[in-house]
């Protein structure tokens, strides 16, 4: 049996015949759900979705990472705030959890469990609207991010990881030379 993963984020081959409902996904448990704890229960619910984990690491979040994640909400009045709260400025805690997720409509199964941004619109028993609230700043903590879409998936996981920090070759890839280190990259 071959499993050669996504190959260049479009086309998944498993056994030789290509699967096109496969997908791709970034998970990131933020400041305010690793603070409470809650990683292990995020995890138990997000594994109900049976997709596997492709990549994971404890990563600190740096006020770049913070804009270029958040960055389409640049002209929003509570784009400060935001960056604020990624890079854990709430919670005494400047790290995330990120995740890659792969399977059959990974995004919409996520998204499912995951609940609705707005955690007092979340369907209760979805992870933000069980674990989630809103700040009386306004301000949402719901204690996961999830893709939307293949495009912003694509974007935040080359964002999130490096080519080498994911089991399969997901996406198109290129060998460069870094310090004099030889280092595979996002094409």
């Amino acid at each position: 049996m071959e499993l050669w993963g996504w190959e260049y984020g479009e086309v998944f081959y498993y056994e030789g015949v290509r699967n096109l409902s496969k997908e791709n996904t970034l998970i990131l448990v933020k400041p305010d759900g690793l603070m409470k704890s809650l990683t292990g229960n995020i995890l138990s619910r997000l594994s109900e979705s049976k997709l596997v984990i492709i990549g994971t690491k404890m990563t600190r979040v740096t006020p770049e990472l913070a804009y270029k994640h958040y960055e389409f909400l640049k002209d929003e009045p509570f784009f400060g705030h935001l960056l604020d709260y990624i890079m854990g400025k709430y919670h005494e805690t400047n790290r995330v959890m990120a995740l890659v997720y792969q399977g059959p409509h990974a995004i919409k199964k996520l998204r499912h469990i995951v609940g609705s941004t707005n955690p007092e619109e979340a369907n209760p028993v979805s992870i933000r609207g069980a674990y989630g609230r809103i700040t009386t700043k306004g301000l949402y903590e719901n204690v996961v991010h999830a893709s939307a879409n293949r495009k912003e998936a694509k974007k935040e996981i080359e964002l999130w990881f490096t080519p080498d920090e994911i089991v399969y070759n997901i996406y198109p890839t290129k060998q460069v030379v870094r310090n004099n280190v030889k280092m595979t990259v996002w094409r």
